[in-house]
């Protein structure tokens, strides 16, 4: 079962709320996606195929611009290009990030408050299981 933002802050039982994953997708709205689930379905696995590429993907993208960047010899609409693309790469980066941290917090491990003070927001952003190269499933 997928919920947007809203439909987790009004889940009325709490401890519930500290099991849903957020997903690596969007709604069409633009509205973030969570899964209330044990973390062993279809959309799990979906989603943690999806983390998994979204990271490599980064990685592969972080060495291409250290490549271009070293070889001192762009236009400017390469570098326009990627900075686009590097933009779109850490927004799902962060959003993989989120989604562990909150499983790491529902499980108890500590997770620091951000420097600016959102940290409160991050941990109320849960998640019930990290992919395949993050923390491990949760079985509930």
């Amino acid at each position: 079962m997928a919920f947007n933002y809203k439909g987790v802050d009004a889940m009325p039982d709490a401890s519930a709320r500290d099991f849903v994953r957020l997903l690596p997708w969007t709604g069409s709205d633009g509205k973030p996606c969570f899964l209330a689930r044990d973390g062993t379905g279809y959309v799990s696995r979906v989603a943690d195929r999806i983390e998994k590429e979204q990271l490599s993907s980064a990685d592969d993208l972080l060495d291409e611009a250290r490549r271009m960047l070293a070889g001192r010899a762009w236009t400017p609409g390469e570098l326009h290009l990627l900075a686009v693309e590097l933009t779109a790469s850490l927004a799902d980066v962060r959003r993989v990030a989120e989604s562990w941290g909150g499983r790491l917090a529902a499980l108890g491990h500590d997770v620091p408050d951000d420097a600016d003070g959102e940290g409160a927001d991050f941990r109320r952003r849960r998640s019930d299981e990290g992919g395949a190269t993050g923390p491990a499933p949760v079985n509930a």
